[in-house]
C-alpha cells in the first residue's frame, strides 16, 4: 500500500486528485495540505508518507520551497509535482529542488497511477510535454538566476506588439499598417519602449526584451 499526501491550495483540485486515486486499491491517502507550510507541520506530526503530489503556486510556502524542505529533512519521501504550470523556470526549479516527477493536472487516473508506481520504483515520471521541455533545457541551459535579477519591466500589450514587429525587421510604416496605427503613433510607442527598457536603439531594445522574456 503506497501512502500518499496531496498538497494544493485549491480544495476542488484536491478532490479531483483524490477521485483519480480512488480507482486504485494500492493507494492510501494519508492527508491533504493546502500549502507548503501546512505540509511541513503535518509531516512533523507524522511523516509516514511514501509520496507527495505537490502543487507549485501556493500561499505561505510554495511547492518548490516545500519540495526543497521535504527532500532535505525526509529524503526518503518521493515527490511528484502535480500542477497546471509548465513553464521552463518551474520545471527547472522543481528538478533542482529534488522533485522525482512532474505531471500536469490534466493527467488521467491510469497515467497518474502508473506515474506513481514508476516513481516508487526509482523512475522519473513526466508528462510527455514536460519531458520535451526538460530535454530542451538540458540542450539549451537558461541561467534563471540571471533572469531573476532582470528588471521588472512593464510594457503594454500594444508596446509588445510593436516590439515584436520591430524585431522582425519591419519598417515603421509597415508596422503602422499591420497594427492599423499611424506612423507617428508607432514612433511614440517606440520612444516609450526605449525609455522603459533604458536603451538607445532598436537592437538594444530587442535584445533586452528577449533577455526579459518580453518577446
Amino acid at each position: 500500500m503506497i501512502k500518499i499526501a496531496i498538497v494544493d491550495d485549491n480544495s476542488f483540485l484536491i478532490k479531483a486528485a483524490q477521485e483519480k486515486l480512488s480507482f486504485f486499491e494500492d493507494f492510501s491517502l494519508k492527508f491533504s495540505a493546502d500549502n507548503g507550510f501546512d505540509l511541513v507541520e503535518k509531516l512533523e506530526k507524522n511523516h509516514n508518507v511514501d509520496l507527495i503530489l505537490m502543487d507549485i503556486e501556493m500561499p505561505k510556502m510554495n511547492g518548490i520551497d516545500a519540495t526543497c524542505f521535504v527532500k532535505q529533512k525526509y529524503p526518503q519521501i518521493k515527490i511528484i509535482m502535480l500542477t497546471v504550470f509548465d513553464n521552463d523556470e518551474n520545471i527547472f526549479n522543481a528538478i533542482k529542488a529534488g522533485a522525482d516527477g512532474y505531471l500536469l493536472k490534466e493527467v488521467n487516473p491510469k497515467e497518474l497511477h502508473q506515474g506513481i508506481l514508476d516513481t516508487m520504483n526509482g523512475g522519473a515520471t513526466m508528462t510527455p510535454s514536460i519531458a520535451m521541455k526538460t530535454l530542451k533545457l538540458f540542450r539549451n541551459p537558461i541561467d534563471f538566476a540571471v533572469v531573476a535579477n532582470c528588471e521588472d519591466i512593464k510594457l503594454t500589450t500594444r508596446e509588445i506588439e510593436v516590439l515584436e514587429q520591430l524585431s522582425k525587421g519591419l519598417k515603421y510604416n509597415l508596422i503602422a499598417d499591420n497594427l492599423f496605427l499611424s506612423v507617428g503613433t508607432i514612433r511614440k510607442h517606440i520612444e516609450n519602449i526605449y525609455t522603459k527598457l533604458q536603451v538607445h536603439n532598436k537592437l538594444e531594445a530587442i535584445q533586452k526584451a528577449k533577455n526579459n522574456n518580453l518577446i
